[in-house]
């Protein structure tokens, strides 16, 4: 039974404060699953979220470029603990997926859990009171929409009142980051002058902006990433109507064709939402896909049989991609790096809308930019070692979309927190060589503290939200003893946390990511934060038995005599099974009886499985004839 709960300490005096027993930072997927997750697996609901956006969806919530839509399949990107058969598409736009993960909130009652619009801007551990202080910023309404970098110049230019409103200071026995990944927009490049010149609109593809009017205008595209592929198609078409598309790249990426449903695309918008009420058949789907997922992930490997595998799934992507765009992008559009090595395209359209006369993609670089163009050259950044001497160019251009992806190894940013002894989290990492966490979740001298979705912990082959779930199954481990007043702290052993992270490190050198020859997001001076280099089964069966020897656990009194009770009640458990199995050789049973035993229950086991079948297999006759 747990009783702790969320009230106010010295309620009268000056400085009160509210006291939450679990604090969680983000209201993305992995904020909604640990919510969700303490009230079904601890029946605990006095915790709250905080989230400095204003509402409820994380990265999907903020997102909102044209043509936003998940690439994995959303039967298996959305929660094992909450499928959702009314998907409208395979991959549904980024709208409806935050829909989905409203009712989810509805569903489990957490809705009021949520508080946006509140920046979590520092954690601090308290050794002598074994708590953590939380600093809250309420923000104006809108302002935590806004990246980092652009809510300091809002500051800078109209003072702290434009962005705070007040600041709270709360404190929480465990804080768990949901603060994920995908966070902050990467900025202008700093090496391209004239930006301040430019007399249209320029913004990034995460911060969207619906007010600017796309009709019969010149718009440059900077990037080739999974978001500007989304995005390009779009443009020259209704309801945007641009003139022309100019989309810059530095080098190719690898794209591969989007999952394609049973039945295809139109037969499965038109009967998914009746076929997936059939019991088993989302289940069963999403193992199929999921089994699909981790059969790819033989490409990344660093064995021989890996590269082979490797080798033929490059040739058959480049012999799609040849046979879809103009032969002018053939070569343009020819990796020289192995797949895998950056994050592949998951592609519906953007090939083929490279036959349109009003898009261009080029490799030309971006020299600096006039009031109303871009200037590109002298040369191309692609294919590399190429004596190309093509002059500089001026582009005419109205407007300028920045989708050049987001500052990805600055984990946790902006949040700060301090530890044991004060030691910040983020420079820890860093005198250790860089972003790093014990299975993504947790780091020594920052007790009580849990990352979800922290360092190494994506593959780029399966779904963030398996991933997400896993650290929460992980976590809620080590919080349930703190919460049921079993342990006052818990952190990993400082061994552990750099053993860990040594391996991964070493493995990650020998896989696609390291010895691929490519230059991604997922690794920054040879230090790869980003890739977890085993596959999710692996990293699911890590998380779903923990180490504990791994772990520092300063139990209570409580805590010491129900670990001894447990510890007695394996030894009975044991000794009962081998004094009933001596029993039984006494009693003289032979091999043959222990035969029958075991087939009696084989027998009754399918007996049980067949008549399920049967009842299955009626319920679809009965949907069907109606």
């Amino acid at each position: 039974m747990i009783n702790e709960t969320i009230h106010r300490v010295n309620g009268y005096d000056r400085d009160a404060y509210t006291y939450y027993p679990v604090i969680i930072v983000g209201a993305g997927a992995s904020g909604i699953a640990m919510a969700c997750q303490l009230k079904e697996q601890l029946g605990f609901d006095q915790f709250r979220i905080f989230d400095r956006q204003g509402g409820i969806g994380g990265t999907w919530w903020i997102n909102r470029y044209p043509g936003a839509a998940v690439d994995v399949p959303a039967a298996f990107y959305s929660f094992s603990f909450a499928q959702n058969p009314n998907w409208t598409s395979f991959h549904p736009p980024g709208a409806e997926i935050v829909k989905y993960y409203h009712e989810v909130c509805q569903k489990y009652q957490i809705t009021d859990k949520f508080e946006v619009n509140t920046d979590v801007e520092q954690c601090t551990w308290l050794e002598d009171e074994k708590i953590w202080e939380v600093r809250l910023r309420r923000m104006v309404a809108g302002m935590g929409d806004l990246s980092s970098k652009d809510r300091k110049k809002v500051v800078e230019e109209k003072g702290e009142a434009a962005v705070y409103t007040e600041t709270e200071i709360v404190r929480a026995k465990v804080v768990i980051s949901c603060v994920g990944g995908l966070v902050e927009p990467k900025g202008w490049p700093d090496e391209i002058k004239g930006i301040e010149n430019f007399k249209g609109p320029m913004f990034h593809s995460a911060r969207w902006d619906h007010s600017v009017d796309f009709t019969d205008k010149n718009v440059v595209v900077v990037g080739t990433g999974c978001t500007s592929a989304q995005i390009v198609p779009r443009l020259p078409n209704a309801p945007y109507n641009a003139k022309s598309v100019t989309q810059l790249m530095r080098t190719p990426p690898w794209v591969t064709p989007a999952a394609t449903p049973p039945g295809g695309d139109e037969w499965w918008e038109k009967n998914s939402t009746t076929v997936m009420k059939i019991p088993g058949v989302r289940q069963t789907l999403r193992f199929l896909i999921f089994a699909a997922a981790e059969w790819s992930f033989r490409y990344f490997g660093d064995s021989p049989w890996a590269a082979k595998h490797r080798e033929a799934y490059e040739k058959q992507l480049l012999g799609r991609m040849k046979h879809i765009v103009p032969k002018k992008y053939h070569e343009l559009m020819t990796p020289d790096y192995g797949v895998g090595c950056k994050r592949r395209i998951f592609d519906k359209r953007w090939l083929e809308s490279l036959n349109d006369d009003r898009i261009e993609l080029t490799s030309e670089p971006l020299n600096r930019v006039n009031e109303r163009s871009v200037v590109l050259g002298p040369g191309r950044l692609y294919p590399k070692g190429q004596d190309d001497k093509s002059p500089e160019r001026e582009l005419p251009t109205d407007i300028i979309v920045l989708a050049n992806g987001f500052d990805t190894t600055r984990w946790l940013h902006p949040l700060r927190v301090a530890g044991r002894g004060g030691k910040d989290l983020v420079e820890t990492m860093d005198e250790r060589g860089g972003p790093q966490a014990y299975l993504g979740t947790a780091m020594d001298g920052f007790p009580n503290f849990f990352i979800i979705f922290g360092p190494n912990t994506a593959t780029g082959h399966s779904s963030v939200v398996m991933a997400s779930e896993n650290m929460v199954q992980h976590s809620l481990n080590f919080v349930k003893l703190v919460l049921n007043g079993e342990a006052k702290t818990v952190d990993v052993k400082h061994e552990a946390e750099v053993e860990f992270t040594l391996r991964l490190q070493k493995k990650l050198k020998t896989m696609v990511w390291g010895s691929g020859g490519c230059t991604s997001w997922y690794t920054t001076n040879d230090w790869n934060s980003s890739v977890y280099p085993y596959s999710q089964i692996e990293f699911w069966r890590r998380c779903t038995w923990p180490t504990w020897k791994h772990w520092n656990i300063e139990y209570t009194a409580k805590g010491r005599a129900l670990k001894r009770s447990r510890q007695l009640f394996r030894l009975l458990a044991f000794s009962a099974l081998f004094v009933g199995g001596y029993r039984l050789y006494q009693s003289g049973i032979g091999l043959n009886d222990m035969r029958a035993l075991v087939t009696s229950l084989l027998q009754g086991a399918l007996a049980r499985a067949l008549q399920a079948f049967t009842v299955a297999k009626d319920q679809v006759v009965s949907v069907y004839s109606k």
